[in-house]
């Protein structure tokens, strides 16, 4: 693994206007760097890169991130190719942690394995191709489905043979174990060898770095199944790779939206008509690792389903695996097709535009889900409208903690006639079912991390919800500073495991004091304010005295500011954008530093933060002087300790309203 110690070290050497200027045009704008936005397609800037802070920021589709990020995102690296590729570039070599020989052992045998498949893939491939070219039948096929070579070509489409073992003209071994391991060849029960694709057109499966993981294969004569892909494989699972995706996102990002669809043949129909955004599921299900690609590709997703009752069966399962991870700022919509229509024979007899407007008319997520519950039952009776009720709390209590699912249950509450704090009554009776968020398999062995959801290209964040503030005993902290509209910021993510850290005396110490807490998570503006001086000059942990650690640790509304502090110190983040990647992707403190951060590009450089700090801190104090005081006077000072303590804090808040007058 990659040690912590080391990314910081790199994120403090490297300079992300660098990094991010080897791809994007960038132009000064006040104190930062400005260029037109390499994840979505747009005329006027909104991309914003701060030199200073040393993070980057979309302002029109939310991409965010560190350097690191920026590489893994717009390259399709994976962390440890991101890391290596930073490290090169600023003269540093890339440590390993310390593993037994025993652990060495089996990565060495992993990186093996994966690199002896992948060259197995390869050369099927060439095979593929090369029988394409050699095979008229198979070209009859795909000039009669309308696809050009040019397109075939792109889509590196290609033709098996007939020959029951074709794949033995290429492979001097037919009985080498991996060409069963990587899907190409089936064992029978008698041991005898075949290959699994036959008369079949084929098409590679890519990763999302445009390495071929897999293959989907379709009969072009009668037979079943039509459609055969590759089996699971160490490289290749079906349940979390979607067909074109690598060959679609220069299309994703000019046409603005993703457009998914059921079957690969759909995908290169459609780049045939000029529709290169399409991608498929593969023969399985929509699930939330889909999503989850998906969002990182566009913050606009149609799904495109037949108009039959199939489906409109498939629609709705895709409907409720989306609901848990709906954003505000991500559309999902779904897009019927007229009878008799998939998206193939519908653009060859429409054209593109006419698609295009279209999929422009797609049914909201929200609608589509509220029309057919209505659809199910007789919702001008009192028994229909309850057995609606019914059947969508499962739902309801899926939604991500959003502001559409407030909207979703005020339109169903109206809907259904009751108020919306008679449906929240309901609701407190379902217990939703828990969402783990998906993350990608280390790529080489090297770090098994969850690839960073926060800063996903496309996406202001991946949590619930943009957060808001809400004004309280500390509002008037800054002068001049505006909360004015401020709401409650709550996070409900379930609580994110940490990783084991050899902490510093100053993270030892607030660990000890701050609990961990599963649930909502609120910030005042004090904290919100806090958080702000520290991610913007992080430098200031280090100054930290006990007593100023004492006060932060014994406050209950500074939970969040106990964990930025400790993080700074375990660490060592010297600006804002290594403190981002630092956090851990979905914890609540990493969703708070990332719509933090975004405040900080316009934020002009604090003339003393140190004394901001102390300011804060002092404040914070005498309020909780002043409660306790209140707290004794309403006992009615009845000991004579408690009258001594009463006599303490006094003497206490004297010193440092003395203090600041000075």
């Amino acid at each position: 693994m990659i040690p912590d110690s080391y990314i910081q070290e790199l994120l403090a050497r490297v300079d992300i206007a660098d990094v991010v200027g080897r791809y994007v045009q960038l132009r000064k704008g006040g104190a930062n760097l400005l260029g037109l936005c390499p994840f979505h397609n747009e005329k006027s800037p909104s991309f914003t890169v701060s030199p200073t802070k040393q993070f980057y920021h979309c302002f029109g589709c939310g991409a965010h991130g560190s350097a690191i990020t920026f590489l893994i995102e717009h390259t399709g690296a994976s962390f440890p190719e991101a890391v290596r590729s930073l490290s090169s570039a600023v003269g540093m070599t890339v440590p390993e942690t310390e593993r037994s020989p025993k652990q060495r052992i089996v990565d060495q045998r992993r990186k093996q394995e994966r690199a002896r498949q992948q060259s197995v893939l390869d050369q099927a491939q060439q095979f593929y191709l090369q029988q394409l070219r050699q095979s008229p039948m198979a070209q009859d096929y795909l000039k009669r489905r309308g696809l050009s070579g040019e397109i075939a070509a792109r889509f590196g489409l290609g033709w098996t043979g007939t020959e029951r073992r074709g794949l033995a003209k290429i492979f001097n071994d037919y009985e080498d174990h991996q060409l069963v391991e990587a899907g190409l060849v089936v064992e029978a029960d008698d041991g005898r060898r075949y290959d699994r694709f036959r008369s079949r057109v084929m098409f590679p499966i890519r990763s999302t770095k445009g390495e071929i993981i897999g293959f989907g294969g379709r009969l072009i004569e009668k037979g079943e199944p039509k459609y055969l892909n590759s089996p699971e494989t160490s490289l290749f699972s079906k349940g979390h790779e979607l067909y074109g995706l690598w060959e679609g996102r220069q299309g994703i990002r000019a046409e603005g939206f993703v457009l998914v669809v059921e079957g690969y043949m759909d995908v290169v129909a459609l780049a045939q008509h000029g529709l290169c955004n399409a991608v498929a599921t593969l023969g399985t299900a929509t699930t939330p690792f889909h999503i989850s690609k998906l969002m990182r590709a566009s913050d606009k997703l149609v799904f495109c389903f037949d108009g039959d009752k199939a489906g409109l069966k498939a629609a709705w399962r895709a409907l409720q695996t989306c609901l848990p991870l709906v954003r505000d700022d991500v559309s999902m919509r779904f897009l019927f097709l007229p009878d008799g229509h998939d998206p193939d024979s519908y653009v060859a007899e429409h054209g593109a535009d006419v698609f295009r407007d279209l999929a422009a008319e797609a049914t909201a997520l929200s609608r589509f889900m509220l029309d057919e519950l209505a659809s199910r039952h007789r919702m001008q009776e009192a028994e229909g409208r309850a057995a609606c009720v019914h059947e969508a709390l499962p739902l309801l209590a899926a939604l991500a903690d959003t502001t559409l699912r407030v909207q979703i249950h005020h339109e169903f509450a109206r809907m259904v006639l009751l108020t919306p704090d008679e449906l929240a009554q309901r609701l407190l009776s379902v217990i939703p079912e828990p969402v783990t968020r998906p993350s990608e398999p280390a790529q080489d062995g090297l770090v098994d991390r969850p690839m960073p959801s926060a800063f996903d290209a496309g996406a202001a964040s991946d949590f619930p919800g943009e957060p808001v503030f809400y004004d309280d005993e500390f509002a008037s902290f800054e002068p001049g500073f505006d909360y004015a509209g401020d709401a409650p910021w709550e996070q409900h993510n379930g609580q994110t495991a940490q990783p084991e850290r050899r902490a510093s005396r100053k993270s030892d110490k607030l660990r000890k004091s701050a609990p961990r807490v599963g649930g909502a998570r609120s910030v005042t503006p004090m904290a919100k304010r806090l958080l702000r001086l520290l991610l913007a000059y992080p430098e200031l942990v280090s100054e930290l005295g006990d007593q100023q650690l004492e006060i932060v640790a014994q406050s209950p509304h500074l939970e969040l500011v106990q964990e930025l502090i400790a993080l700074t110190s375990v660490s060592s983040a010297q600006h804002a954008g290594a403190l981002l990647e630092a956090a851990e992707p979905d914890s609540d403190l990493a969703v708070v530093l990332l719509s933090l951060s975004t405040e900080l590009l316009n934020d002009e450089e604090w003339p003393d933060p140190q004394g901001e700090w102390r300011d804060a801190l002092r404040k914070i104090e005498l309020t909780a002087i002043k409660t306790e005081q209140t707290a004794l006077v309403e006992s009615g000072l009845k000991t004579e300790e408690q009258r001594q303590r009463y006599q303490e804090l006094t003497r206490r808040m004297a010193l440092l309203n003395a203090a600041h007058t000075r």
